[in-house]
């Protein structure tokens, strides 16, 4: 089987590299980590305690798990911890949190080749997948291992679902090798019933990301952020985090006259796009400060935090366009007013606990403009807004606990 499944990969890898090497080079991802990929690197030593490898994909996978490493670590007897990531910006996001205490390593191809040898260096007893990420090779093997996997802070999402079923008989025996899946509501849960996980093993536990959300005012690096940008403290600002490319003409078009607006793009690839949209701003990564048309662009990594810190208001990305939202917990829980666009189908649940807390504001393109100029206007209605947005995250925090629970149970 491991045979049919790595040919099925090096057909597709080769019929589609006309796809997948422009793309590559267009973004720069060429220069990615391929020895680790291959499942190559150091090789830990066997660890007296049990290890626990945490998959998170990306930035967000990354940013949600935070919580979860803490209070695994603060465990009895204490679990050696070690975080796996896919993309060149989850492993950075990851090695600024996690490096001074826990192994970060990046996460193979599925061939069994790399499979193989990333188990043999990692060594880990049990394997948490964030959110999914099942692929047919890696499960099979830890199945071979008896090193035991679940999915934690699960989510399917309708459009993952239907693509999932038309590859049932692929996907289903991943499903299957699951000892658990804590799922994030209801629908999920159901979604992953029904491509093979038992019905006794799917918990609702609510996203892990209410809990990570840190109910504080201040972010340490926010006011050297503000200066070294040359953000006005006498303005308004509009913090626009997590943009795609479609955004930013919009927001630019949306701001009021004198209302500064920092725009900070969720892939490194769009950096230079909305540089080009943000006329004469003031570009983080070149070390400019300050700028005639109000316009700033955070272009690095790990320093979105801080500047929705600065904000008056904050509008979150990919939510206007042809994308599925990105995360508004962040923004909310530093007590900022926040907008999110009506395409948020990855947050769905999210925004609607939001909404029903009247603790947000959804918007379309057409009234971006009056929704920002309303609360520009009214500092009440901000606090207001910000303060039952706060209400509804303590309401919905625990899943991380109940999360934890369940895998320390893995480990006997």
């Amino acid at each position: 089987m491991r045979f049919v499944v790595d040919l099925i990969y090096l057909l597709f890898a080769v019929v589609s590299a006309p796809i997948w090497l422009t793309r590559m080079l267009r973004t720069n991802k060429l220069r990615t980590d391929w020895r680790a990929r291959l499942g190559r690197g150091l090789t830990r030593s066997r660890q007296q305690q049990p290890t626990i490898l945490l998959h998170a994909v990306s930035v967000g996978e990354v940013n949600a798990i935070r919580l979860l490493v803490q209070q695994l670590a603060a465990q009895s007897p204490t679990p050696s911890i070690v975080i796996a990531t896919t993309t060149d910006t989850g492993f950075a996001r990851a090695t600024e949190l996690y490096a001074t205490q826990h192994d970060v390593v990046r996460y193979p191809f599925d061939f069994s080749f790399a499979v193989r040898r990333f188990l043999n260096r990692i060594q880990p007893d049990v394997v948490a997948l964030v959110e999914l990420e099942l692929w047919p090779n890696f499960t099979a093997a830890c199945v071979q291992r008896n090193i035991p996997l679940c999915v934690v802070n699960g989510r399917l999402s309708a459009r993952s679902f239907r693509w999932y079923q038309r590859l049932r008989p692929f996907v289903q025996p991943s499903f299957r090798r699951l000892q658990f899946a804590a799922v994030q509501n209801e629908d999920y849960g159901k979604r992953f019933i029904r491509l093979g996980v038992p019905a006794d093993s799917v918990h609702v536990t609510d996203t892990m990301k209410w809990d990570t959300a840190e109910l504080t005012d201040t972010v340490d690096g926010a006011d050297g952020l503000a200066m070294e940008l040359g953000i006005d403290s006498g303005k308004p600002l509009i913090v626009a985090g997590s943009t795609a490319p479609d955004e930013h003409q919009l927001l630019v078009d949306a701001v009021p006259a004198g209302v500064q607006l920092l725009c900070a793009p969720r892939r490194p690839e769009w950096f230079d796009d909305a540089a080009n949209v943000l006329a004469g701003c003031a570009r983080r990564s070149t070390g400019t400060s300050g700028s005639a048309t109000n316009r700033f662009l955070l272009d690095t990594i790990g320093e979105l935090r801080a500047a929705y810190a600065l904000a008056d208001v904050v509008v979150v990305g990919r939510s206007f366009g042809a994308l599925h939202g990105s995360d508004m917990m962040e923004p909310i829980a530093l007590g900022k007013a926040t907008i999110v666009g009506p395409a948020v189908a990855d947050f769905q649940e999210t925004v609607r606990a939001l909404l029903d807390g009247q603790g947000i504001v959804q918007t379309d393109r057409a009234q971006l403009s009056a929704a920002l100029r309303e609360l520009l206007e009214d500092p009440q209605q901000r606090l207001q807004l910000a303060e039952r947005g706060r209400a509804v995250i303590r309401a919905h925090q625990g899943a991380t606990r109940r999360q934890v629970a369940l895998i320390m149970q893995l480990l006997g």
